[in-house]
């Protein structure tokens, strides 16, 4: 049954990073198993397709990390590789959220990034934890992101959370 008093939010922010490599070597690190190179803790369970080759349709869960949410469901929803545009679709019981990223040559050695963010609630719940998760996302701008690629296109290696 539904609630016909509940009312969905949704909230949405943008944020745009600066990484220190050619948009052709930048773009496939925003890649479900590309990003693990970068990303500490970052651990994708890939159900389709078997192989780990970026595309559309693409499914994969990772663990949740908010409010008792155990899993959540990721597809890659557009993945236009010749244009460096990758959407996701993520999905839990009680909100889903859709991110959009698009890289573009600011120079030949550096490329801006940028990332939106659109969570939509399913529940109160959910609408209650999307306005804690957009908060904590966008506390720097994604900076964080930022630092932790630039210093992986740096040294070839993960920045590791203190």
């Amino acid at each position: 049954m539904v609630d016909k008093s509940f009312k969905a939010e949704r909230l949405s922010r943008t944020a745009t990073i600066i990484l220190n490599g050619a948009v052709e070597k930048v773009f496939p690190l925003f890649g479900a198993i590309e990003e693990k190179k970068w990303a500490d803790g970052w651990n994708p369970s890939i159900l389709f397709p078997k192989s780990e080759q970026i595309e559309e349709g693409m499914v994969f869960t990772t663990q949740g990390h908010d409010h008792g949410e155990s899993n959540y469901a990721w597809i890659v929803s557009r993945c236009k590789v010749e244009n460096h545009l990758i959407e996701y679709i993520v999905s839990t019981a009680n909100r889903y959220w859709v991110i959009d990223i698009e890289c573009a040559a600011s120079s030949k050695d550096h490329t801006n990034a940028t990332v939106r963010y659109t969570y939509t609630g399913l529940t109160e719940l959910g609408n209650e934890i999307n306005r804690h998760a957009i908060k904590k996302m966008f506390e720097r701008d994604l900076k964080d992101w930022e630092e932790a690629m630039n210093h992986y296109l740096e040294t070839g290696k993960v920045l590791k959370h203190p």
